[in-house]
C-alpha cells in the first residue's frame, strides 16, 4: 500500500476515533482563487495522540533483538494499560519448521476480556492460509520480501490491550521478531468498536450431491463453509481464504451468503467465488489462471490450477462498504456450486464488534491444520 493510501486510511481512522485534529473544523470553502480553505491535509496538523511501540529490541542495548519461542511455550509480545489503538504490526520469523506459519497461534486480547478476540494461526492471520509465504500488497495485510509480515488493520481498545503468541509446533522458534506500533490516547468515544479475526477451517467440506449425482438447490445457505458467526453491533471487513482442491476442475462457482440480523437466510448473495474475490472466469482457467494483488482484494497464490492438489490463496476486503450488522452476522461461501465440491478451506474472517470478545470455534490441533490433499 502506498504512504498516500495509507496517510489517507489512517486519516479517516484517526478522524473517526477523535484523534486526527485539536479541534473540530467546519467544512472546507472555496476561496475566491478556486484554492480550498482546509487544503492542509491532516498530517499537517497538530494531533492529540502520542506515538509509541513496543518491539522485540534487545534490552541490554545489544543486537540480539529477538525472542525465541520454544515448542509448547507461550510467549506476550505487546502489554499495554490505558486507552489507545494499535495502527501497525510487524514480524518476521526464523523457525526450526517449515510449518511454522500454521503451527504459531496469534492471541489479541481488549480491555481484560476473558475470551481473545483473535485466536488465528500467525500465517492464516496475514493471508498465508496454507502456510506457505507470498509476497503481496494489500491495504490491510501484506507479506514484503525476507518474509516479513504487516498489518495496518487498526485496533483500538479503552482500557487495555494483550497479544501473544503460541508455539503449538513440536520444534523450537530460533527468533521472533516485533514491532508494534500503537496510539496511546486520554480517551477514545464511547462507540469505538473492538477489531475481531476468526479462524475456520473444514478439512475437506462434504460434497452435496444427490444418489443421481445432481446438485440441489441452496437458496438458504445450508451447508456453506462459514467464514464467521457473531452476535452484537458491528460491520464486517473482509476474509482471507485458502483452498486445497481434492478433485478435478474448477474449485469456485460457489456463491457468498452473508447472514445480517436474521438467521434464517441470507440478505446479500453473490454470483460465485471468483467473483466474490473480485476475478473472474475461473482466475484465467486451468491453463491460464495468473496470481494478482491489490489493495481490496486479490489472489496472491494459485499453484496446479483446477487439479488435484491444487492450491489458492485469496483475499477480499470490504473497506469501501463494510458490511454493517445490528445484532446478528454470519458470513458465509458455499464450496463450489450448491457446496457439490468437497475440498479443504482454511479461512480467517476479520470485523469490528461492540464487544471487547465474542464465541470463538476451538482451534483444531497444529497437526490437523497443515494443509493437505484429502482424495474422494
Amino acid at each position: 500500500m502506498s504512504d498516500v493510501k495509507r496517510r489517507g486510511f489512517f486519516g479517516g481512522v484517526l478522524a473517526a476515533l477523535g484523534l486526527g485534529q485539536v479541534s473540530a473544523q467546519p467544512a472546507p470553502q472555496r476561496m475566491a482563487a478556486g484554492r480550498p480553505a482546509g487544503f492542509l491535509p491532516n498530517y499537517c496538523r497538530a494531533q492529540n495522540y502520542r506515538s509509541l511501540k513496543q518491539s522485540s529490541h534487545d534490552v541490554t542495548g545489544g543486537n540480539s533483538d529477538r525472542w525465541p519461542i520454544p515448542a509448547g511455550k507461550e510467549l506476550e509480545i505487546f502489554n499495554q494499560q490505558g486507552p489507545g489503538m494499535v495502527s501497525h504490526i510487524w514480524f518476521t520469523i526464523s523457525a526450526q519448521s517449515p510449518l511454522h506459519l500454521k503451527e504459531l497461534v496469534l492471541r489479541m486480547w481488549w480491555d481484560g476480556a476473558a475470551k481473545p478476540s483473535v485466536e488465528v494461526p500467525i500465517g492464516d492471520f496475514f493471508g498465508l492460509n496454507l502456510g506457505d509465504y507470498v509476497m503481496y500488497e494489500s491495504d490491510y495485510l501484506a507479506c514484503s520480501p525476507g518474509r516479513s509480515l504487516n498489518c495496518y488493520f487498526a485496533m483500538p481498545y479503552q482500557k487495555s490491550a494483550r497479544m501473544t503468541v503460541t508455539n503449538e509446533g513440536t520444534r523450537d522458534v530460533g527468533s521472533f521478531y516485533s514491532n508494534i506500533d500503537f496510539l496511546s490516547v486520554d480517551s477514545l468515544p464511547q462507540d469505538t468498536l473492538y477489531f475481531h479475526a476468526q479462524y475456520r477451517q473444514v478439512t475437506p467440506h462434504k460434497s452435496m450431491k444427490d444418489a443421481e449425482g445432481r446438485t440441489p438447490v441452496n437458496p438458504l445457505g445450508t451447508h456453506n463453509h462459514v467464514y464467521c458467526e457473531t452476535r452484537g453491533r458491528g460491520h464486517l471487513m473482509g476474509v482471507t481464504l485458502g483452498v486445497v482442491q481434492n478433485a478435478e476442475a474448477w474449485m469456485g462457482e460457489g456463491d457468498d451468503m452473508i447472514f445480517v440480523d436474521d438467521e434464517t437466510k441470507p440478505l446479500i448473495i453473490g454470483t460465485g467465488s471468483e467473483d466474490y474475490f473480485l476475478g473472474s472466469w475461473n482466475f484465467g482457467g486451468r491453463d491460464g489462471a495468473k496470481q494478482f494483488g491489490y489493495g481490496q482484494y486479490g489472489a496472491p497464490l494459485i499453484q496446479s490450477p483446477e487439479r488435484v492438489g491444487g492450491r489458492y490463496c485469496c483475499y477480499r476486503f470490504h473497506g469501501d462498504n463494510p458490511v454493517t450488522f445490528t445484532k446478528y452476522l454470519k458470513h458465509t461461501m458455499e464450496h463450489g456450486h450448491g457446496n457439490d465440491r468437497a475440498d479443504c478451506y482454511y479461512s480467517c474472517c476479520y470485523w469490528y464488534q461492540d464487544k471487547p470478545a465474542t464465541e470463538i470455534p476451538a482451534l483444531p490441533p497444529a497437526k490437523d491444520r497443515l494443509p493437505k490433499v484429502i482424495p474422494a
